[in-house]
């Protein structure tokens, strides 16, 4: 009888044990640690404790406290994300079950393409972005730095863009019309598709050529710019619907004495006009230093700021005044706007500085963010734009985007605290 009752007990506690490990649903707490309200912003917990927890179930859905489903992903690299609203000093709770994805709708793209020299880019539903491949560094051009495309609609354009751009009736009707002695109709055939006006959505004026642009890193010797020249491999890792990211491989370089292999990974979240990238170096056998830049045009020699302190820099750019040939100047170049350009550090750097430079196309030199980079290690930073002219971000000045940086510099270091159970 007593060996009878041993096992009935040792099924019992099987059955709850089972039970606790199968629950219906997981708690994920969400506390914001400053003194502002944080609407929007991505958070991410670890898909493989949430699962355990659940039985190990084989999708995931994340409700709010109601029970209404939200949008999320499961990202390369093992995390469950969505976008949480917290009050200031506050906690919000949401919750984790077993369940099929809805299908949510997709605010972030990106891809190469081969089709324009390998060019990557990509966007979210306020910003875009691109960076140049091997095809472009083979052609001998010089463009080494983040490029901005300026959006003003939610909507994704990048890929409508290209191939605006990049059609061949469209480019055959061109050289036909040059050809025949009609430039100028061929001049404005190009622009009624050309990315470099805005047709309604936003436009690329934004100039970067062998700079480092929006916020590029490299290393320095002697003080001097190792520009890192153009991406030599890539790989997509995340596709959305909330998160962009990609891996970038560069060829070996020649830094100081070392032969070092740059490695990047860049990851753009909906709804924010800052990049995540994460940086290192294989082949560094010595700390390095390194920085983080932003190229200063001819048009606006003087309108950045610096807050090392609170780790963050801007600069109101104006775009290319020559981009256009010049008797549609008048006219299209009141549509370039204001371009807000940044870079926020989470680890405070160890300088930044304004740094003249000979030769650079149109501009007099970079603001520079610096840091010293220890052999094997990684640096993560944050680089982005906003425009002027999206109606939907309302950043009109100088001063609005210094307060945009100010405050995710703010929540980069303090990010939302997440438990799960």
């Amino acid at each position: 009888m007593k060996q009878i009752l041993i096992t009935i007990l040792t099924l019992m506690a099987g059955a709850l044990l089972t039970n606790v490990k199968a629950a219906d649903k997981v708690t994920i707490t969400v506390s914001n640690p400053i003194a502002h309200s944080r609407s929007g912003e991505m958070v991410e917990a670890d898909i493989s404790v949430i699962k355990k927890k659940l039985g190990d179930a084989q999708s995931i859905i994340i409700t709010d406290a109601d029970g209404r489903e939200l949008p999320s992903q499961v990202t390369y690299d093992g995390k469950i994300i969505f976008q949480a609203a917290v009050a200031a000093k506050g906690k919000s709770t949401y919750y984790a079950k077993a369940g099929t994805p809805a299908r949510y709708e997709t605010r972030v793209f990106g891809r190469q393409f081969p089709e324009r020299v390998d060019d990557m880019a990509w966007e979210n539903d306020r910003v875009a972005f691109r960076c140049y491949g091997p095809a472009l560094q083979a052609s001998g051009e010089r463009a080494w730095g983040y490029d901005v495309w300026n959006k003003r609609t939610s909507q994704l354009v990048v890929e409508a863009r290209y191939a605006g751009e990049l059609d061949k009736d469209l480019q055959l009707a061109v050289s036909k019309l040059r050809q025949m002695g009609h430039g100028d109709v061929a001049d404005d055939v190009y622009n009624a598709v050309s990315y470099h006006v805005d047709h309604g959505n936003g436009m690329d004026c934004y100039k970067v050529g062998p700079t480092l642009g929006c916020g590029t890193n490299a290393l320095l010797t002697d003080g001097k710019i190792n520009y890192p020249r153009c991406y030599k491999t890539y790989e997509i890792l995340d596709r959305g619907p909330l998160r962009f990211t990609v891996k970038l491989d560069y060829g070996t370089e020649s830094v100081g004495g070392q032969n070092v292999v740059e490695h990047r990974i860049i990851s753009l979240d909906a709804g924010s006009h800052m990049n995540r990238a994460t940086v290192w170096y294989d082949g560094l056998t010595a700390t390095t230093p390194m920085a983080v830049g932003i190229i200063i045009h001819n048009e606006n020699p003087t309108a950045y700021i610096m807050q090392p302190a609170a780790g963050y820099m801007g600069y109101e750019d104006l775009g290319d005044p020559t981009q256009y040939k010049e008797k549609y100047r008048a006219t299209q170049n009141k549509d370039f706007g204001h371009i807000y350009v940044g870079t926020v550090f989470p680890g405070k750097p160890t300088d930044m500085k304004y740094q003249a430079e000979q030769g650079l196309p149109g501009a007099t030199g970079h603001i520079l963010a610096t840091t010293q980079l220890a052999p094997q290690t990684r640096y993560t930073y944050y680089f982005g734009s906003g425009w002027s002219r999206n109606p939907e971000t309302n950043l009109q000045s100088l001063t609005d985007w210094e307060a945009y940086l100010s405050r995710f510099a703010e929540q980069a270091k303090a990010p939302l605290k997440v438990r799960i159970g």
